[in-house]
């Protein structure tokens, strides 16, 4: 976790007087002005949603990653000085099946972290310590 960065209200008491700072009860507990990601958790569910999304991000990341560096290398070494004669590109089975089973092993790395997170969510609590109810009318004309 980051290092704890305390907000502070000014209250002024005396109009002579500069201000108090007074510690607010929770750590970063709103948003920062260009704030990247999201606030701080405030619950075990919304801290799981982060780890997951910081989890998921490795994925792009790592797909950004291997698809540049193919580019450059068929960039590379296909260039038309190096291989004058295209048909000389050699088509290989490993290639193929490796190209068919890595993308769907991805998505099974990202729904098993997923779904343990979305079945926690839908946890129901045994004595909440506030309940509302929300009634809500559909408009007519």
């Amino acid at each position: 976790m980051s290092s704890k960065k305390w907000l502070f209200l000014s209250l002024p008491l005396i109009p002579s007087s500069k201000s108090l700072k007074v510690l607010t009860i929770n750590p970063r507990d709103a948003a920062e002005p260009w704030q990247l990601g999201s606030q701080d958790a405030a619950t075990p569910v919304m801290q799981g949603i982060i780890d997951l999304h910081h989890d998921i991000s490795f994925f792009p990341i790592l797909i950004l990653v291997f698809v540049s560096w193919m580019s450059v290398r068929a960039s590379w070494h296909f260039h038309y000085r190096r291989n004058p004669i295209p048909q000389r590109i050699v088509h290989g089975t490993t290639i193929e099946i490796i190209r068919t089973i890595f993308p769907s092993i991805i998505p099974m790395f990202i729904a098993i972290p997923s779904f343990a997170l979305l079945y926690s969510m839908d946890e129901v609590v045994v004595d909440p310590a506030i309940t509302t109810k929300a009634i809500g009318h559909q408009w007519y004309r």
